[in-house]
């Protein structure tokens, strides 16, 4: 006579199958990121309801970093998943490290779009500096060597004669230390990003002394980047994660959730949320809400980067982009 532990075992495996000895886990997505709200990854599980695929598929974990060059070393190392590379940092990846098998598959934000927010760059208000040649023999910061606000930083000051080490000395700082930097005139300028460049405490010290739009125009600043071999093995789990990325992102961008919004950024950067009205409107950056990146842009982008030094060669973008991923995303919420 069968006893019922066994006969309710045999119910279950007949409504629920066999478990499977090769069933897979999900896959690890580590994804990259610098700058609080700025960068979806630090606010992606803030709404990790949404992602109707997380914990099945793929589990996605945020990984901060100081700026975009660290993370050349971590995707060479096995270390990262998906970095959101500048466009500087995509061309010192694929030509100076030999990455060559990376892949853009989607963007962040847009610099430079007319009517949207561009990056400033600051010094103090009661200063003596009231142009880029009065940096001559002066300090400047900069979050990492070949970020992209590094690199426009160097661009605009070549146009006006100066360049690194000649005229000038970079200080390498975390953006969240720069207004005490300038404040305390340990540099003479520093790159102002979002959501740091609103600060009230740095409007009291500072102003702008040039647009990051002034400098070089519309930029495809940040993108993402993946390694073809980690695309090719987990393309289905990368598709779900991408879905619910996209899901996340249109909830952020739709204009009925900016309080909602608001309140998250203010949470993950600890800062009053009437502090971040701005936030994923015409004061922020640009967005595609499909995460499709301006393919032009970034080419001019990357040819400045080899012109300033950074890498030797021109490197064609559509060799290594593959958009396939987030268009196949963005088809499943339509």
């Amino acid at each position: 006579m069968l006893r019922p532990t066994t006969l309710l075992l045999g119910f279950a495996l007949a409504l629920f199958g066999t478990p499977s000895a090769d069933a897979q886990p999900p896959v690890k997505i580590r994804v990259a990121w610098v700058a609080p709200v700025s960068n979806w990854a630090s606010i992606l599980l803030e709404k990790k309801e949404l992602a109707k695929h997380m914990g099945q598929s793929y589990v996605m974990e945020p990984v901060r970093y100081a700026g975009t060059p660290p993370m050349v070393t971590a995707l060479a190392s096995g270390e990262l998943e998906v970095a959101n590379l500048a466009y500087s940092t995509l061309a010192i990846a694929i030509k100076n490290a030999g990455i060559d098998d990376l892949r853009v598959i989607a963007h962040e934000f847009r610099d430079g779009v007319p009517g949207r927010y561009t990056q400033e760059y600051m010094v103090l208000a009661d200063g003596p500096i009231k142009s880029a040649q009065d940096l001559k023999g002066k300090v400047v910061a900069s979050n990492a060597a070949g970020s992209a606000v590094d690199v426009a930083m160097r661009a605009m000051l070549r146009k006006n004669g100066l360049e690194d080490k000649r005229d000038y000395t970079v200080l390498e700082t975390p953006f969240p230390t720069m207004r005490a930097m300038l404040a305390e005139k340990k540099v003479d300028l520093i790159p102002a990003v979002l959501p740091f460049s609103l600060d009230p405490e740095l409007r009291k010290v500072g102003r702008t002394l040039f647009l990051q739009r002034d400098a070089i125009g519309e930029t495809e600043m940040i993108v993402w980047a993946v390694r073809k071999p980690f695309i090719d093995k987990n393309r289905a789990a990368m598709a779900d994660f991408m879905e619910d990325t996209l899901r996340i992102v249109h909830w952020y961008l739709d204009p009925a959730n900016q309080k909602a919004a608001a309140e998250i950024a203010a949470k993950v950067t600890k800062q009053p949320a009437e502090r971040f009205s701005w936030v994923f409107t015409e004061n922020d950056y640009y967005r595609d809400p499909n995460m499709l990146p301006n393919l032009e842009a970034l080419q001019r982008n990357l040819d400045m980067t080899t012109d300033l030094g950074f890498v030797e060669g021109k490197l064609d973008v559509a060799k290594y982009t593959d958009l396939t991923i987030v268009k196949e995303a963005a088809a499943r919420l339509k």
